[in-house]
């Protein structure tokens, strides 16, 4: 998977005129791409077309037509577009009620580094959480993470030959698991790996 190239962003006029037509599918292609982990915890699966859309979206909401901005945003989103070798997604914390979202916050501290991937039988490959920074302040985590799953390349072959998948957290405070991953997520996921 290659980095999104400024010549591929759409111009802000061109942009509005496609842009009903584009959210359609990338809510369509989201809804392959997400997994929620019991009751409170969503995984977004992020991909070319997801973060074409939030660059999109971006440069919209702040009516950015410099290169310089153009640039920026780039440059802080492309790192979240998978490379062939590696998964990565947007891990949401969802509380519908402020009190208990402030309760749980505080009690998951480091759930962020608990989420793994198993491909067939193997070990649980646990995520790579926040490299741009640091989420938690050791009195509460943040609602929203990034994680990178780097998957070796023995896995990579045995999920395209037909591997089963699972998707869990493992965190004192709350535990939950996906397996086997619906089979649709698991194709989309498929796609962002090269064997």
């Amino acid at each position: 998977m290659n980095a999104i190239a400024r010549d591929s962003l759409l111009s802000l006029e061109a942009y509005a005129r496609q842009r009903s037509a584009f959210r359609s599918r990338v809510i369509a292609h989201k809804k392959e791409r997400t997994l929620h982990l019991g009751e409170h915890i969503t995984l977004i699966f992020e991909d070319e077309l997801t973060i074409r859309y939030q660059i999109q979206e971006m440069l919209r909401v702040e009516r950015t037509f410099e290169e310089a901005g153009i640039r920026d945003e780039l440059d802080a989103y492309n790192p979240l577009v998978p490379d062939g070798s590696n998964w990565k997604a947007t891990m949401m914390i969802e509380f519908s009620a402020e009190d208990q979202r402030r309760l749980w916050l505080a009690r998951l501290i480091g759930i962020e580094r608990r989420v793994w991937v198993r491909i067939g039988g193997g070990e649980p490959i646990f995520a790579i959480a926040d490299e741009d920074l640091e989420r938690d302040n050791g009195e509460k985590t943040s609602a929203v993470h990034f994680l990178r799953f780097e998957l070796p390349p023995a896995q990579i072959r045995a999920l395209h030959a037909g591997a089963a998948l699972a998707i869990g957290v493992d965190h004192p405070a709350l535990t939950a698991v996906a397996e086997p991953v619906p089979d649709a997520i698991r194709q989309s996921l498929c796609g962002d790996l090269r064997a």
